[in-house]
């Protein structure tokens, strides 16, 4: 059995949700190089405990359910190679948005900043981020507490 197929039986099977890629620049959706995202992750806790702990993937796995319980259609975006970690649409709205655990670095916050500020449309872009402090704006991405968006709907 391949990898496609295991993948498949557990998305069927409601353990993971599958995001397919979009591509920014093209506006189509591509076939391939989609990714998967955990209906709990408390299931990565129970296989691999607190060793490894990437919290960035781990907020955006909650980003990425918070946004399907809110009812929007999400993929991965894809803009000259680099890409967008949540392309969020609803209706004829668009939002891009990237997640991350904290901007505190220079380097972070520019790789966060960085393939935002490349795409040319006028649709709101958005970092939700583990900030600890109030939302504010950068060069028209607006920056929010990871909290504070959970809590916003």
């Amino acid at each position: 059995m391949t990898i496609g197929k295991y993948l498949k039986f557990l998305s069927d099977a409601f353990i993971l949700y599958r995001a397919e890629r979009y591509d920014i620049h093209g506006k189509k959706y591509l076939e391939s190089l989609c990714k998967y995202y955990l209906v709990d992750t408390g299931f990565r806790y129970a296989i691999l405990g607190m060793r490894n702990m990437d919290w960035g993937h781990a907020y955006e796995n909650i980003v990425f359910i918070e946004l399907l319980r809110r009812r929007k259609r999400v993929y991965v975006g894809k803009l000259y190679g680099k890409e967008v970690d949540f392309v969020v649409m609803s209706g004829s709205e668009k939002e891009y948005v990237q997640v991350c655990d904290n901007l505190d670095s220079a380097d972070t916050f520019q790789r966060e900043v960085g393939p935002l500020l490349s795409i040319k449309d006028a649709y709101p872009k958005t970092i939700i981020a583990r900030t600890r402090h109030h939302e504010y704006d950068f060069q028209g991405i607006h920056i929010i507490d990871l909290g504070e968006w959970l809590l916003s709907y």
